[in-house]
């Protein structure tokens, strides 16, 4: 068996997303390409070595990729059965930048200028400081109307969590499932209706593929084969379409900031920081395991909550002019 397929099954055996496999064999073959025409077995803990710091010193990569480099690699000498040793490399510089944040006004003009699913969908994350993934990924069983909450499961952080849902998108979420639901029902008539489970839930729960709870909130509108087991599912929304939909949105609203899905989570984080929601608060909804992670957001309305020396002289100065004219 070929090195890549060896890779692939070990990395489909333990679980891991569909997207961290092809991430993880991209970088493995580039690897493979690097060292040419030596083989990974003979280059070990020396290869890896040359080429993640060549990313940092040739690529110019982010510390971010070049951590999900060394990942790979990681897990290829895992397959291998080698033990990696000391890896003295040297690291890209890790950016140290504020996340882009609309103000509320910002927010409600990007949103008025969304319509249909995208728009619920939208309003979604930024009402529950959703991450695009777990938008995506959202199963009817998991949203409770009547509670207006949210649980999310198969996290980036791999824990369950629960968020709010608003109550002003409750109608227009209830008619949209109403929707979904008719179309599963057509599905099932024409021998189609299943959907992925995680975790291999379908080994345990053989009917549940089919079943209402486990359908996505936001099905695609067409049908695709699924490339691991090759069955024929309605998966989730793509994600550039929601992208694509929140920058036209963004666009149309004539703001010129950077604007993304993403934007909306962290819209959510400070706007709940500036209502005087306690910190803790925001890192158990945002699911953040650490609570620098969400410190950020403290330095992002740090800015608007000091006063500029500037307008106060102007105000004490233009008090001393009056007070002048007064008296004279």
């Amino acid at each position: 068996m070929k090195l890549m397929d060896v890779v692939r099954d070990a990395l489909r055996t333990k679980g891991y997303a569909y997207k961290t496999e092809k991430s993880y064999l991209g970088w493995i073959r580039r690897y493979i390409r690097f060292h040419l025409p030596n083989h990974p077995r003979a280059m070990g803990t020396e290869g890896v070595k040359k080429f993640v710091t060549s990313l940092a010193v040739h690529g110019y990569v982010s510390g971010g990729t070049q951590n999900q480099a060394l990942a790979a690699l990681t897990f290829l000498y895992q397959v291998l059965g080698i033990e990696l040793g000391d890896l003295d490399i040297v690291r890209a510089k890790k950016d140290k930048r504020l996340p882009t944040v609309l103000n509320v006004d910002e927010v409600m003009r990007v949103l008025e200028n969304m319509s249909g699913v995208y728009r619920i969908m939208a309003e979604i994350m930024y009402g529950g400081g959703l991450r695009l993934s777990e938008c995506l990924k959202l199963r009817v069983k998991d949203v409770d109307l009547f509670n207006r909450r949210i649980t999310l499961r198969d996290t980036k952080s791999n824990c369950d969590r629960v968020t709010c849902l608003p109550s002003s998108i409750i109608p227009a979420l209830q008619l949209h499932l109403a929707k979904v639901q008719a179309q599963h029902t057509e599905d099932l008539a024409n021998g189609y209706g299943e959907v992925e489970l995680p975790f291999a839930l379908d080994k345990k729960y053989p009917r549940g593929p089919f079943e209402w709870g486990w359908q996505y909130v936001f099905p695609a509108a067409q049908f695709s084969t699924d490339p691991r087991s090759g069955h024929v599912r309605r998966h989730h929304v793509f994600e550039t379409s929601l992208q694509r939909a929140v920058k036209n949105a963004a666009r149309k609203a004539k703001i010129e900031k950077p604007v993304g899905p993403h934007t909306l989570r962290h819209c959510f984080a400070t706007h709940l920081l500036e209502g005087g929601t306690d910190i803790r608060t925001i890192q158990d909804l945002l699911g953040h395991k650490d609570l620098k992670t969400t410190m950020i957001y403290t330095h992002v309305i740090g800015g608007s909550a000091v006063r500029s020396p500037l307008d106060r002289n102007l105000e004490v100065r233009e008090g001393i002019m009056r007070r002048v004219v007064v008296e004279s």
